[in-house]
C-alpha cells in the first residue's frame, strides 16, 4: 500500500501539544475478522519484581472494522489498522512521537512472510526508535489472560477459531485457524454454517426437521428456506454468517436435537484443537497430568448461557488433561497486546 493513501489521518498531529506531560505510550492492537481494537496504555516503570498494574490503565480506546487481510484484502486491512491506531492516539491527546512500542496482534497473520510484510509496513509509519511487534491475534488473547506472559495454551472461538500454545523456552504451536474454507469447525462461522446447511437439508428432505428453520427464517426476515441461498451468497462474509450463533444456541436450549448436535460437534472440535497443541508442546508433561494455563477468549465461549460451550469444552479437555487451569481474561486482548510489548521492553531494559 502506498504510504500517501492514508497520510491524511495523521493531520491531527500538526501543532498538537501532547497531554499528560508528554508521557511515553504503548499501543496494543487486537485485529479480528469482526472488529479491530486499539488501546493506548502509559508506560509503567521497570523495577525488579515489578508487575503491571491490575487492571492496567488505558488512556484511550478506538474500534474499527475487520483487519484480517484474508477476509477484506491487504489494502483495506492496512487502512483499518492505521486508522484505528491514529484514532487511539487522537483520543489520548498524543502523537506518534510519544509512542515507545506498538504491538499488533492480527488474525490472518499465519506465516513469517505475513508477519514480516506487516512489520515492514508498520515500521514505515512510526519513528525509527519505536519497537514494533506483529503477531497472530491468538498471542494477544493469551497475553490478556497471563498479563503479558507467553506460556500455556489459548483457545479463541469467535467468528473464527484457533488454538495456540507457548512453552517457557519459546517453542510454539497452533491448531485450526485456517479459515472457513479449510475447516474452522467449532468457530462461530462453523456453527452457523452447519445450522444453515441443516435447514437446507431439512427443506430438501435429506435431513431431519429442525426448529432452526423457523428461528433462522424469523431472524433473517425470510419466508422460505430457499431464500437462504440468495441471502447467503449476497454477502457471504464470515462475521455475517457467524452472527447466527445465538439462534443455534437458543434452539439447542429449547431441546432441538439438530442444534444440540451441532454444538456438541463444535465442543469436540474445539477440544481437539487444544489437545493437538498441548500434545505437540508437552504443556501438561509426558503423562498429561501437569498444570498449564488455558486462556479462553471469544464470543462462542461466553459463559452466560444455559448451553455453555466454553464450560463443555473445559469439561471435555479436563478428562484428558486434569491439570489444565482455565482462565477467562479480565482485560481485552488489545490490552494483552500492550502488556506483551511492555514485558518485552522490560526484558530488554
Amino acid at each position: 500500500m502506498k504510504r500517501e493513501r492514508n497520510e491524511g489521518i495523521w493531520d491531527f498531529e500538526h501543532g498538537l501539544l501532547p497531554l499528560g506531560g508528554g508521557q511515553d505510550l504503548i499501543l496494543g492492537l487486537d485485529g479480528g475478522t469482526t472488529s479491530t481494537v486499539c488501546v493506548c496504555m502509559p508506560m509503567f516503570p521497570f523495577t525488579d519484581g515489578c508487575l503491571p498494574p491490575d487492571p492496567p490503565p488505558v488512556l484511550a480506546r478506538a474500534v474499527a472494522g475487520c483487519s484480517n487481510h484474508n477476509s477484506v484484502g491487504e489494502t483495506a486491512a492496512k487502512e483499518t489498522l492505521e486508522s484505528v491506531m491514529a484514532d487511539a492516539l487522537l483520543t489520548s491527546g498524543s502523537t506518534r512521537s510519544a509512542v515507545r512500542a506498538v504491538c499488533l496482534a492480527v488474525s490472518g497473520v499465519n506465516h513469517p512472510t505475513d508477519q514480516q510484510r506487516i512489520l515492514s509496513w508498520l515500521r514505515a509509519i512510526f519513528p525509527n526508535d519505536v519497537k514494533c511487534f506483529v503477531h497472530n491475534d491468538a498471542v494477544a488473547a493469551m497475553a490478556s489472560g497471563t498479563m503479558g506472559k507467553l506460556h500455556g495454551c489459548v483457545l479463541i472461538a469467535g467468528t473464527g477459531t484457533i488454538a495456540y500454545g507457548y512453552t517457557e523456552d519459546g517453542r510454539e504451536a497452533r491448531a485450526s485457524g485456517a479459515g472457513p474454507v479449510l475447516g474452522d469447525w467449532g468457530s462461530g462461522y462453523g456453527i452457523a454454517a452447519m445450522a444453515l446447511t441443516s435447514v437446507i437439508r431439512a427443506y430438501d428432505g435429506r435431513g431431519p426437521q429442525t426448529m432452526l428453520t423457523s428461528r433462522i427464517l424469523h431472524e433473517l426476515e425470510l419466508s422460505s428456506p430457499d431464500e437462504l441461498i440468495g441471502w447467503t451468497y449476497a454477502d457471504p462474509s464470515w462475521a455475517r454468517i457467524a452472527a447466527l450463533v445465538p439462534v443455534v444456541v437458543s434452539c439447542a436450549e429449547a431441546g432441538d436435537e439438530v442444534a444440540n448436535g451441532i454444538l456438541l460437534d463444535a465442543v469436540q472440535e474445539l477440544a481437539s484443537s487444544i489437545k493437538a497443541v498441548v500434545c505437540r508442546l508437552g504443556l501438561c508433561g509426558k503423562d498429561g497430568k501437569g498444570s498449564c494455563p488455558l486462556v479462553m477468549v471469544g464470543g462462542v465461549l461466553q459463559a452466560n448461557r444455559k448451553w455453555d460451550i466454553g464450560k463443555e469444552v473445559i469439561s471435555c479437555i479436563s478428562k484428558e488433561f486434569p491439570g489444565m487451569l482455565p482462565i477467562r481474561p479480565k482485560v481485552e486482548p488489545a490490552v494483552g497486546a500492550a502488556l506483551l510489548a511492555w514485558n518485552v521492553l522490560k526484558k530488554q531494559s
